[in-house]
């Protein structure tokens, strides 16, 4: 089975190929622009996939050595992200099923990350812990089966991703934050400051990181700003902590409510090098087992829209041409 998948929930333009068995090509396109206003623009993010997304499937065929005559189906994302920006990829796919006949199949980007592992882990096998973190969400989630989830922890407020990117933004690092704070944090000493770790009253499995960008915040206000530069890494590396500290402890301690031995992790902030570092510590001690991605299939990327699409098409779950994007979908209706 072939199947094509598109993403374009935010600032990436992706287009992937792939089969059972194989990823044939996977295109990332990620819009620098952004990075001079700090965040994404979402009027700019859609003008951007536009101008990008019709290239992207014409190389991606290319490389993949196959027409739309080999496909058997057309995978995009169809939400959570920006309104528009889901739009120019979800149009586009309707325009190619219409076209070509193929069947069309709206996929869940949080979904999409959780399959993600199954692309570099065929392996894989439900039940397992997911621990989801990314600029949008943060959850800790008991996936059962395709399709079947419970969410037993989530932040409140702030994404651990979003946490990041408000940090740098502080700190005056630049944008995307987390790969910036990751290598900063590098060269610093995680014990230089103690940042918070927010537990949150009669929720005992859920995480905060509001007050803890506030944290870093009154920090910079209260410090000479020579100090904070001689300092950067430190702080980073303590700030970087204090996440990791959170989501390993709140993981691990759901971990023992379900029967599981398994743990993922997925989203963006799986990239994060000090992340994996210490769950990888933490399962090894515990003897569990635990996956990740490959670094290309952590941030956003149709690979992992195409294998979600596929399982579902598996399942005779295919969209009709009328199927609307739903920036606030959720994993869990």
């Amino acid at each position: 089975m072939n199947i094509i998948g598109i993403e374009s929930s935010c600032d990436e333009t992706a287009v992937s190929i792939i089969n059972d068995e194989k990823v044939f090509t996977s295109i990332i396109s990620s819009q620098e622009l952004h990075k001079e206003y700090g965040g994404v623009v979402p009027e700019f993010a859609s003008r951007e996939h536009m101008k990008n997304i019709d290239n992207l499937v014409i190389k991606a065929f290319e490389e993949a050595n196959m027409t739309i005559d080999d496909m058997d189906g057309i995978a995009v994302t169809r939400g959570p992200g920006l309104m528009g920006a889901l739009l120019v990829g979800l149009s586009y796919a309707k325009g190619l099923s219409f076209t070509s006949k193929k069947p069309l199949i709206g996929v869940n980007h949080i979904e999409g990350h959780i399959m993600a592992n199954f692309l570099d882990h065929p392996e894989l096998e439900f039940p397992f812990l997911c621990c989801l973190v990314s600029g949008g969400h943060t959850q800790i989630v008991y996936v059962k089966d395709f399709q079947e989830y419970e969410i037993l922890g989530k932040s409140i407020d702030d994404a651990a991703g979003e946490a990041f990117d408000k940090a740098a933004r502080i700190l005056d690092l630049g944008y995307p934050g987390g790969p910036i704070i990751d290598r900063m944090a590098k060269e610093g000493d995680p014990k230089f400051h103690r940042f918070p770790r927010a537990q949150i009253k009669n929720r005992p499995n859920d995480l905060s990181f509001s007050g803890l960008k506030t944290s870093v915040l009154y920090l910079t206000r209260q410090s000479e700003k020579k100090w904070i530069e001689e300092n950067i890494n430190n702080i980073c590396a303590s700030y970087q902590e204090a996440i990791i500290d959170a989501l390993q402890k709140k993981t691990f301690k759901i971990l023992e409510e379900v029967d599981v031995n398994t743990i993922v992790l997925a989203g963006g902030v799986a990239a994060n090098s000090r992340l994996r570092e210490v769950f990888q510590q933490k399962a090894r001690s515990r003897k569990v087992n635990i996956y990740f991605p490959s670094l290309a299939y952590c941030t956003d990327n149709a690979a992992m829209i195409a294998k979600a699409g596929m399982e579902m098409m598996k399942r005779n779950m295919t969209s009709k041409l009328d199927i609307k994007a739903i920036p606030n979908l959720r994993l869990i209706d």
